[in-house]
């Protein structure tokens, strides 16, 4: 496929650096000039749990007129309604567009942009990457790739698109219901990013804190509370279960709401643990521990914008 990554931070270099090495045509874009110059330069280079490599993919800091068969949007959700307005160069009458975020919401504004009928999300789970340097990008795992239609976009495409992943050795596969995947992934990020933000902790260590570990998994238990309110389809039986066995898989990960604040930029909270009481505000109920970790977490990021 002809593929295009818009956002190359650490999660876009990993995509973009595994599909270029799978003999997929891959150029990135992307706003840091000093990354860019050195993709363009030198490749993109990734290091992991399966050892480091090269891979050389085009780069640019504006999208060109050169519509491809793939857009992969990894802007950070701040970002996405910006980047989704931007796309058009890149979109033909076949494009299919895949938007990767955390938290909730960044679907509907890309679909706004460019079309329900073109588009698909994506959950990542189990990365834990970050950004060592300009062309340079760690993950500490990689666990699955699950992709679904936002709407109306035929499921042949979606299986296209987890075809060529597949093909660059990611654990990818199309679901019916990636919306209840998407709430399946919420409660575990909700368990661990403010309060690793909050706190400079990792994951595994929130997990196995004696206090801390009981605000994650309240944050936990009240997102997976405000998704069964809602209808959601969620396979979880135990939330408690479930965000301490995803700590165990990556216990040294610092989420990205931590790497935001160590490096002092604003953060997703917002579509993570501040999701929660906007969802629960739907079918008239609170989520006061995610409210207050999200408050906490933007007076911290107000006192770097002033």
């Amino acid at each position: 496929m002809k593929i295009c990554v818009v956002g190359c931070g650490a999660m876009g270099s990993v995509y973009a650096a595994r599909l270029s090495r799978a003999g997929h045509e891959v150029s990135v874009v992307d706003a840091w000039q000093a990354h860019v110059e050195a993709i363009a330069r030198d490749g993109l280079h990734i290091s992991g749990p399966d050892g480091e490599f090269r891979a050389a993919v085009a780069a640019r800091t504006t999208a060109p007129a050169d519509p491809v068969d793939l857009v992969v949007l990894a802007v950070k959700a701040a970002d996405v309604p910006a980047a989704a307005t931007g796309l058009a160069p890149l979109l033909g009458p076949g494009t299919t567009v895949l938007t990767i975020q955390n938290g909730l919401g960044s679907a509907d504004a890309v679909a706004d942009a460019v079309g329900a009928g073109r588009l698909a999300i994506g959950i990542a789970s189990g990365f834990g990457a970050g950004l060592r340097g300009p062309g340079r990008a760690h993950h500490n795992a990689m666990r699955a790739l699950r992709f679904g239609a936002h709407s109306s976009l035929a499921p042949e495409r979606v299986e296209e698109v987890a075809a060529a992943w597949r093909a660059a050795g990611f654990d990818a596969a199309a679901v019916d219901d990636v919306i209840a995947m998407q709430w399946e992934k919420l409660i575990c990020n909700v368990a661990y990013s403010a309060p690793c933000a909050l706190t400079g902790l990792t994951v595994g260590e929130v997990r196995d804190h004696p206090e801390l570990a009981l605000t994650s998994q309240a944050a936990a238990t009240e997102a997976w509370e405000t998704a069964l309110a809602r209808g959601v389809a969620i396979d979880v039986p135990d939330p408690v279960e479930l965000v301490r066995a995803f700590a165990a898989r990556m216990p040294g990960a610092k989420p990205s709401a931590l790497l935001d604040h160590e490096a002092r930029r604003t953060s997703e909270i917002d579509v993570i643990n501040g999701a929660v009481p906007r969802e629960a505000a739907k079918v008239g109920r609170t989520a006061p521990v995610n409210q207050a970790l999200t408050a906490l977490a933007r007076h911290r990021e107000a006192a770097w914008r002033r």
